[in-house]
């Protein structure tokens, strides 16, 4: 069969899309479902729900990743798509929970077309992408694909104090199926971009080629608490002071590599955090990414140096945690051209980019044949309440996702009257 004749149903993707907002929404239209708290928990439920509706065979993992699979005509691994729903605290409603909404999409459109694939197709959510309340980011699919050891990652303690496997225990998602994962035959995971790319140059769907490396380091800077208005500048060791000259200097080393090289100071904390006291530490992250590995190494490099020039010039302790490193990610050549080709089989227009942003993609094309698919983010706002992408361009990608993993699965029409 074509698979130009299987159709999304838009108006179901929507009210899904609509209906995982609303657990965990925030003031906004955002939602706030850090991994592995309550709302998490409701934001599973009904994802889950939904799969059991489908007919997918749900597993849940020990870290908590859960799989729906769809049988093919053959066992063997199955095709996989999905993402994460868990989201940053000021999140939308977009990031990752498209990528699996959609994946949904596409198996109620096989099933409302009757048609069985020769493969087994997978749905999946991983555990913690996002990183925002435990470290590492993509957590859930380091663990699937065996590069984060299982143990490793449930003492992981987040910014709450909680710990990962103590957490994934109470919400009830500790599961019993092992990791590493199965390997799957290929994935392909479907995104809102969330830079301003596409939606500037009008273009429909991005066909993602890597995903560019990702440096997180902590840094904790010790100096004295003083009272501020006695000490005179030159005899402080003023931690607040060191946490600015870091904070300057990491943009204005991105702006001197130029490039694909971005920084930023997402993160940071005063103790004793008062008006009239002198800083006597300070904490904060710095994220350098870049889609050059060598010139990823070359800016932590220059950001190692200037610790070590301030901790000497103004007399501070310094220590440094690393909390991910990853290196950039070419996704599989055949997998994009796959991708493109469907695309502009629909009229759509495309454009080879890379992912500013880490996905679970990057990890999963560690062991397997691997692409992702972009669509537009309106003024490229994401990890915000307002972030959001245009209904149809939420279609069109689901569009392109059925027709890569409809040809992926081998999906053919059985004989005998299909399905209403």
């Amino acid at each position: 069969m074509s698979l130009l004749n299987l159709q999304i149903d838009p108006d179901r993707l929507h009210r899904r899309i609509a209906a995982l907002a609303e657990v965990g929404a925030i003031e906004g239209g955002g939602c706030a479902r850090l991994a592995l708290t309550d709302a998490d928990r409701a934001g599973r439920d009904l994802v889950c729900g939904w799969m059991r509706e489908l007919g997918l065979a749900v597993t849940v993992d020990a870290i908590g990743n859960v799989v729906g699979v769809r049988a093919g005509r053959v066992d063997g691994p199955p095709v996989m798509t999905g993402s994460h729903i868990d989201t940053v605290r000021t999140g939308g409603r977009y990031d990752g929970n498209y990528g699996v909404l959609a994946g949904l999409e596409v198996v109620a459109a096989l099933n409302d077309a009757g048609v069985t694939t020769e493969h087994p197709l997978a749905v999946a959510f991983f555990t913690n992408e996002e990183g925002a309340r435990f470290a590492p980011d993509m957590m859930g699919s380091l663990v699937y694909t065996g590069v984060l050891a299982l143990d490793e990652a449930l003492a992981v303690q987040g910014i709450d104090g909680a710990t990962v496997g103590g957490e994934l225990a109470r919400i009830g998602y500790a599961g019993p199926a092992p990791v590493p994962g199965a390997v799957p035959r290929a994935f392909v995971e479907l995104h809102v971009e969330q830079g301003p790319v596409l939606d500037r140059e009008g273009t429909e769907i991005g066909v993602v080629e890597s995903v560019q490396g990702i440096s997180w380091t902590e840094i904790d800077i010790r100096g004295t608490s003083n009272h501020a208005g006695t000490t005179p500048m030159s005899l402080r060791r003023d931690a607040g002071w060191a946490a600015g000259s870091i904070i300057a200097f990491v943009r204005e080393l991105a702006q001197e590599l130029g490039g694909d090289q971005v920084a930023t100071v997402g993160r940071i904390e005063f103790f004793p955090n008062l008006v009239n006291v002198v800083p006597n530490r300070a904490v904060l992250t710095v994220d350098l990414r870049n889609t050059d590995e060598a010139r990823l190494r070359l800016a932590e490099a220059r950001l190692a140096a200037h610790l070590d020039a301030l901790r000497d010039a103004e007399k501070v302790d310094i220590a440094t945690r690393k909390l991910a490193r990853f290196a950039p990610v070419p996704f599989a050549p055949e997998m994009t051209a796959r991708i493109e080709r469907h695309a502009r089989a629909q009229g759509l227009s495309t454009r080879r980019m890379p992912s500013g942003a880490g996905h679970d993609a990057q990890m999963l094309a560690a062991v397997c044949p691997t692409a992702m698919i972009f669509v537009p983010s309106v003024d490229g706002i994401s990890h915000n309440v307002r972030e959001y992408t245009r209904p149809h361009h939420i279609e069109a990608g689901a569009r392109v996702l059925l027709a890569v993993l409809g040809e992926l699965a081998g999906a053919t029409e059985p004989a005998g009257e299909r399905k209403p």
